[in-house]
């Protein structure tokens, strides 16, 4: 078996199962020794066994809740004392489809912990490890419905919105130091999130459903092409730097000293 060169170390949240497994497979395969961070430690540890043996890369497994402050602070250890950690990849994440006045206020709760608040720590953690070295990158997989907040929940929707937001804000910070930054804006995906969200994917369109495996290939190829936002879906990438292009514009007249006409009093 050919060993890829090294590429260094990609620590990935969520890799037990779904989108997480498939990015630890692509990443081994391009040279990425790997952290495997999830909830489910015997998935987790059968995972970094197989991947070791099918690829020759060195494959930790580190189960951590990230909704509790203690799994948190054991991953964010990790990063922050990781010198050959290269990539982060934000992948775990929970969803919900039903409206807001039928869902639990503690699993809302649990969805801001695990979508914005760990997500955002954990790059917190790895950052100044990637800025002293002068590369590296992080992956944040947030979802379209960042740019359609009226499908599913609006707590869901509102979580990767911020997702969205964090890695703009976060390329305008860091990209020129070095380190690269990219959304992933998966549509409905083939993966155990549907039944935990709520409706099994076998009850959606099965027109409007992507494979794992292609969503993480196409993402990897946004990647290499420096995405900072990657659409698998969008046949028109066109489509999205309009809407850029319209929002950028907006920019110099979002703050002036007097309120538009139309609010002044007649």
């Amino acid at each position: 078996m050919t060993t890829p060169t090294s590429k260094g170390t990609a620590l990935i949240t969520g890799a037990s199962s779904g989108i997480g497994a498939i990015y630890a497979d692509r990443l081994a395969r391009r040279g990425y020794d790997l952290v495997l961070v999830a909830r489910d430690q015997q998935r987790l540890q059968g995972l970094a066994q197989q991947l070791a043996a099918q690829t020759g890369r060195k494959v930790e497994a580190l189960p951590a809740d990230l909704t509790a402050k203690a799994g948190m602070l054991k991953v964010e250890e990790r990063l922050a004392a990781d010198k050959g950690l290269t990539l982060l990849v934000n992948n775990a994440g929970l969803g919900a489809t039903a409206p807001l006045v039928d869902s639990s206020a503690d699993a809302m709760d649990e969805m801001i912990q695990l979508n914005v608040v760990a997500l955002t720590r954990l790059t917190r953690a790895a950052l100044p490890g990637l800025l002293a070295r002068g590369q590296g990158a992080v992956i944040n997989i947030a979802s379209i419905v960042a740019l359609a907040p009226e499908l599913l929940n609006g707590v869901y929707g509102g979580t990767k919105a911020y997702v969205l937001a964090f890695t703009q804000s976060l390329h305008h910070e860091v990209g020129a130091k070095g380190v690269q930054v990219q959304a992933v804006l998966p549509g409905a995906i083939s993966t155990p999130f549907w039944n935990r969200a709520g409706v099994p994917v076998e009850h959606l369109p099965q027109h409007i459903v992507m494979q794992p495996d292609e969503l993480v290939d196409a993402a990897l190829s946004g990647f290499d092409q420096r995405e900072l936002v990657t659409i698998p879906s969008l046949p028109d990438v066109a489509q999205w730097e309009a809407l850029s292009a319209a929002r950028l514009a907006m920019g110099p007249n979002l703050s002036l000293q007097k309120a538009a006409q139309r609010y002044q009093a007649a």
